[in-house]
C-alpha cells in the first residue's frame, strides 16, 4: 500500500496551553503531509494542542484531560454515561479550565502516568475503549503514529484489534520520567519497556537521543528510524525579515543581545546562560551587551526562574536584562528580532531543539553544547559555535567572540538561513518522515 491510499492517525498529546515543542512539530509535520494528499488526521490527547501556525488537529479530544484526572481520583467518574464524558471532553471546557493552575503533587503524577501507561489495566479503561471504538468503527487507520511512548498505554489493545503497525515518536520522554518520584519512576520505566516490544518503530530525530533512549527503554538500534527535524520556513519570513533589518540599523554604537528562547527551566541550562552573561560582562568591551530570556514558565520552575533573578540582582546586571515570560504567539514572534546572538545551552540530550532552527531561519548565529541534534546542526549548517556541555566560561568565551565580530555573525547567520531552507525546511522534514511511513505499509 502507498502512503497516499493510506489512512493515517497522528494521536498527539496536548499540553495545557503552554507552546509544546512535540506539539509544534507534530502540527507541522502533519500539515506538510495534508498538502501531500495524505489522509491523515492529527488527534489531540489530553488538552487541545496550542501551535505558532496554522492549527490543523480536529477539534475532538480523547482522554481528555479533565476525564483522566477525576477518573484517577473518583472512582465514580470511571462509569459516567457518555453524554457526560462528552461534556467534560468538550475542547472549549478543557482550554478554559487548563489555564488554572492544578497543583498535582509526585506522588499523585506518578500514580496518574503509571495508571495511563497500563492502559486497559489502568483507571482510564473507559477512555482506552472510547478511543479503540472510535478507530475501529469511524477512523478504520492503516497506521498510528503516537507522539510520545508515555501515552502507549493504548498501543496493546491497538496491535490485537486492528492488527496495524504503530509507530512512536521519542521526543521529550526522559524529561517528563525525571520528574517522576520512586517508586513511580521505576515502575513507569518497566511498563515502557514492556510497550516498547510490541511498537512496530521509533521515529527520532539525532542519533544521539536514540541511543539515550535505546539504553533507558532497551530499545535495539534496529528500531529507531531517523527523520529529518525541520521546521516550515516560510511561517517566519516576516520575523526573518525584521531580523534583517535589525542588523542593517546596527552601527558600532548599538547595544547587543544575547538571546534564550525555551521553556525557562534547568534542563534548558538557563542558569548556564546566567553565569555566563555575569562573566562576559566583567569583559572588556562587553558594557553594551544585554540579556534577553523567553520562553514557557511553568509553576515548578518560578523558584528555578527566581534564582536566576536574584543571581543578576546580585550581580548589578538587571537593567541589562528583558525577560518575556510564557509570551502568545506574536510575543513569540516579536523575541526575536534585535537578538544578535542566540543560545539554549541544555544539560539534557536534546530529542529535538527547534528553537535553534528558529534561530537559524532568522539569520542568528548561535552557540550551543555539544550533544543532542545540535552537534550534527551546527556542523553541517556552519550556522554557529559548539561548546563543551555545561562549561560557564567557554560559553562567555565563545559569547564574547561574537559579540566583537559583526562580519562573523554576518557569516554565520547567513550560512544558517540557508542551511535551513535547503535541508530543514518543511518539505525536507516530510519527505523523511514520508518515507519513514512509507516502510510500515
Amino acid at each position: 500500500m502507498r502512503l497516499n491510499e493510506a489512512r493515517v492517525i497522528y494521536l498527539t498529546a496536548g499540553a495545557a496551553g503552554m507552546y509544546c515543542g512535540s506539539c509544534l512539530h507534530d502540527n507541522t509535520v502533519t500539515g506538510g503531509l495534508l498538502k501531500r494528499g495524505v489522509d491523515i488526521q492529527l488527534l489531540p490527547l489530553y488538552t487541545p494542542i496550542r501551535t505558532d501556525e496554522e492549527n490543523v488537529s480536529t477539534d475532538r479530544i480523547f482522554f481528555g484531560g479533565i476525564n483522566v484526572y477525576l477518573q484517577q481520583k473518583i472512582p465514580l467518574f470511571r462509569y459516567l454515561p457518555g453524554f457526560l464524558d462528552r461534556w467534560l471532553d468538550h475542547p472549549a471546557l478543557i482550554s478554559r479550565l487548563s489555564t488554572r493552575t492544578i497543583k498535582i503533587n509526585g506522588k499523585e503524577l506518578g500514580a496518574l502516568a503509571l495508571s495511563m501507561i497500563r492502559g486497559e489495566s489502568g483507571y482510564q479503561l473507559k477512555e482506552v475503549g472510547r478511543l479503540m471504538k472510535w478507530l475501529s468503527e469511524d477512523a478504520k487507520p492503516d497506521l498510528v503514529v503516537l507522539s510520545n511512548l508515555l501515552i502507549g498505554g493504548i498501543v496493546p489493545v491497538i496491535k490485537r484489534e486492528l492488527n496495524i503497525p504503530v509507530l512512536v515518536n521519542l521526543q521529550g520522554d526522559d524529561v517528563f520520567l525525571n520528574e517522576l518520584i520512586e517508586p513511580y519512576k521505576e515502575q513507569v520505566i518497566s511498563e515502557m519497556k514492556g510497550l516498547a516490544g510490541e511498537v512496530d518503530g521509533f521515529v527520532v530525530f539525532n542519533d544521539p537521543y536514540a541511543r539515550k533512549m535505546g539504553d533507558l527503554l532497551a530499545i535495539p538500534p534496529e528500531k529507531f528510524h531517523l527523520t529529518n527535524l525541520g521546521i516550515d520556513a516560510n511561517a517566519l519570513q516576516d520575523v526573518a525579515d525584521a531580523c534583517n533589518e535589525h542588523r542593517r540599523k546596527l552601527d558600532p554604537a548599538s547595544f547587543l543581545t544575547i538571546g534564550f528562547f525555551a521553556r525557562l527551566c534547568p534542563e534548558k541550562g538557563l542558569d548556564l546562560l546566567v553565569d555566563a552573561f555575569i562573566e562576559l560582562k566583567q569583559k572588556p568591551g562587553m558594557e553594551k551587551v544585554r540579556l534577553k530570556m523567553g520562553g514557557w514558565l511553568t509553576p515548578r520552575d518560578k523558584e528555578y526562574l527566581n534564582e536566576q533573578r536574584d543571581k543578576l540582582e546580585k550581580a548589578g546586571l538587571m537593567e541589562a536584562v528583558e525577560m518575556v515570560i510564557s509570551p502568545d504567539r506574536e510575543g513569540k514572534r516579536a523575541f526575536f528580532p534585535g537578538i544578535d546572538v542566540f543560545s539554549v545551552p541544555a544539560v539534557a540530550v536534546e530529542p529535538k531543539g527547534l528553537y535553534v532552527l528558529e534561530a537559524m531561519t532568522c539569520g542568528i548565529p548561535v552557540v550551543e553544547p555539544e550533544g543532542g541534534g545540535f552537534a550534527e546542526v551546527i556542523r553541517e549548517s556552519g550556522a554557529g559555535r559548539l561548546i563543551p556541555p555545561e562549561d560557564r566560561s567557554a560559553l562567555a568565551t565563545a559569547l564574547a567572540d561574537l559579540i566583537d565580530s559583526k562580519e562573523e555573525r554576518q557569516a554565520l547567520g547567513e550560512k544558517g538561513r540557508q542551511y535551513v531552507i535547503d535541508h530543514r525546511g518543511l518539505e525536507a522534514m516530510t519527505d523523511s518522515t514520508a518515507e519513514v511511513f512509507q516502510r510500515f505499509l
